[in-house]
């Protein structure tokens, strides 16, 4: 009898702890918030360009296959995977790994590799430096092994030529149909891009496709998934629709990049980059994720390219993504800031500020200095790994400066006062700040948010709430945005390391705030269906 009793007792534990993991996946699925986007009013499309928007549907998913391999591997691995729940958020998060802390939820898997699928998991440091290939350094190549154990790089368009093919195709279709010229030349220029990994010409005929209700971002851009050296580009696509009565108020801003350059806190030895005039701000409404940009938690807008070539010569083009921000604002940022605010503060949480400040977070990428002025290269080759961090720092700090200065002078056409984007501005990186540290737009937050507490411009007092001090905050938002500057300037990884390692981690504060807003079950993130 005891032979049954233990093996009762065995097989009553393997099933506790297989109903214990089920739960917590289940939980941290339920985290992100089931969101359908619908397709927006495609009244004034015509069928050609209804096509060229499928075409575009048919590209991004491409893609989206090219994003599997390069972080995770295979993806039949995680589709595989008996349990729903476990299956689902292998979906979200693109592997077995959540993307917000790193660790494993599926069996069999250790640690999350620093250079994902980007590098041979067993390479070491050593090795990378000895490799005799100015290649390695490229944000379009994989380093991988030959027979003999060997390192070599290889070209994306090489590693995945099947698939980079076929995006091609597609490009080529749509340009085939197109009415615009501008979009034919850009879907040209993209499709030879892709096949070279030489984005210069592409970038340029992008900025030009400025007449076009439809825009298409495909192909390897943000480097965040490479947390070991900061340098492989991640492929991601995304498909949008322009509202043109939201453009058309933002496209001021855009020719107002110089201005903003000069606006800039700290010392002009480190603002000395020129900004090209013919930036540009589109308001969109997203009608498909993919790749990277759909992994984990969802960005709701974009500033590109980031060639610091096609920055000088013309400038970027900022994107706001305006259904995904309405979503955010509702189901994160606002029953967030209604349970952690004081109450004298909670009328100046408002969705407009939330809108600006982001707006000129993504104007803020293109602010700033992209050499260093210290003869170490490129801000990006400098700071190594630590370049995002700090680099999405800038851009939230910066951004809610711009907002701050121009609504105190009443130059953003929106009603919301300036005390309105700080305390916004404060809401949103409590909420980011669930994002973890793993990845360099979650420890930027943090980053942010432990500065402006350690400088007094805000308190958590004794009842879990917030007290914000006005002057204070801005105060410490000049200090921190010229801090940054500098860091990015000066090109000093050290002083960049240790200013991330000091203020890059989740203090007793946010994870008392973090239980809080869970036990409110307010969702982290989202995650999308899209309808068709």
């Amino acid at each position: 009898m005891k032979k049954v009793y233990l093996g009762l007792a065995v097989m009553l534990t393997a099933i506790s702890c297989t109903s214990e993991k089920r739960t917590t996946v289940d939980r941290r699925l339920e985290q992100y918030a089931m969101v359908n986007i619908e397709t927006p009013d495609l009244s004034g499309i015509t069928d050609n360009g209804k096509e060229v928007l499928n075409l575009y549907r048919f590209a991004a998913d491409e893609a989206d296959k090219i994003y599997w391999k390069q972080y995770f591997g295979d993806k039949s691995l995680m589709q595989s995977i008996g349990d729903d729940a476990t299956r689902e958020y292998a979906m979200v998060n693109y592997g077995p790994w959540d993307l917000i802390d790193g660790v494993p939820f599926v069996d069999g898997y250790g640690s999350r590799p620093l250079g994902a699928n980007f590098y041979p998991a067993d390479m070491t440091g050593e090795e990378f430096s000895a490799l005799d290939d100015a290649d390695k350094l490229s944000p379009y190549t994989l380093i991988r092994r030959d027979e003999n154990g060997r390192l070599y790089t290889q070209w994306y368009h090489e590693a995945f030529a099947e698939h980079i093919e076929r995006i091609a195709d597609y490009l080529r279709a749509a340009a085939d149909i197109t009415i615009k010229p501008s979009v034919r030349n850009y879907l040209l220029k993209e499709a030879e891009a892709l096949k070279t990994d030489d984005y210069y010409e592409s970038a340029l005929a992008w900025l030009d496709m400025s007449d076009s209700k439809m825009d298409l971002v495909i192909g390897p851009t943000e480097t965040t998934d490479d947390n070991l050296y900061g340098n492989k580009a991640s492929y991601g696509a995304f498909v949008m629709l322009k509202d043109l009565k939201k453009t058309e108020v933002l496209s001021k801003f855009g020719a107002m990049m110089p201005k903003f350059q000069q606006m800039l806190p700290g010392e002009s030895a480190y603002k000395t980059f020129v900004p090209g005039t013919e930036s540009n701000i589109f308001a969109c409404d997203a009608m498909y994720y993919a790749g990277s940009y759909n992994a984990g938690y969802k960005v709701i807008a974009i500033n590109l390219p980031y060639d610091p070539r096609v920055q000088a010569e013309k400038g970027t083009r900022t994107i706001l993504f305006s259904n995904i921000i309405k979503e955010k604002f509702n189901r994160t940022v606002f029953p967030i800031g209604s349970i952690l605010l004081e109450s004298e503060h909670r009328p100046h949480l408002d969705a407009e500020a939330f809108y600006w400040n982001i707006v000129f977070r993504e104007v803020a990428h293109g602010l700033g200095v992209k050499e260093t002025v210290t003869g170490k290269g490129s801000v990006s080759e400098a700071l190594g790994n630590e370049h995002m961090t700090i680099e999405e720092a800038k851009a939230n700090i910066i951004g809610t400066y711009l907002a701050y200065n121009l609504a105190s002078t009443h130059d953003i056409p929106a009603l919301f006062q300036k005390e309105d984007a700080i305390v916004t501005f404060i809401v949103s990186l409590i909420r980011s700040s669930r994002f973890g540290v793993n990845n360099a737009t979650g420890r930027a937050n943090v980053i942010c948010y432990n500065y402006l507490r350690e400088n007094g411009a805000f308190q958590r007092n004794e009842s879990g709430r917030y007290s914000i001090d006005y002057t204070q905050a801005y105060q410490s938002i000049c200090e921190l945005g010229a801090q940054l500057l500098k860091l990015q300037a000066t090109g000093d990884y050290s002083a960049a390391r240790e200013f991330c390692d000091k203020y890059g981690v989740i203090s007793p504060a946010i994870k008392a705030d973090i239980v809080n807003i869970e036990l409110e079950k307010i969702p982290v993130d989202l995650r999308f269906t899209f309808s068709k």
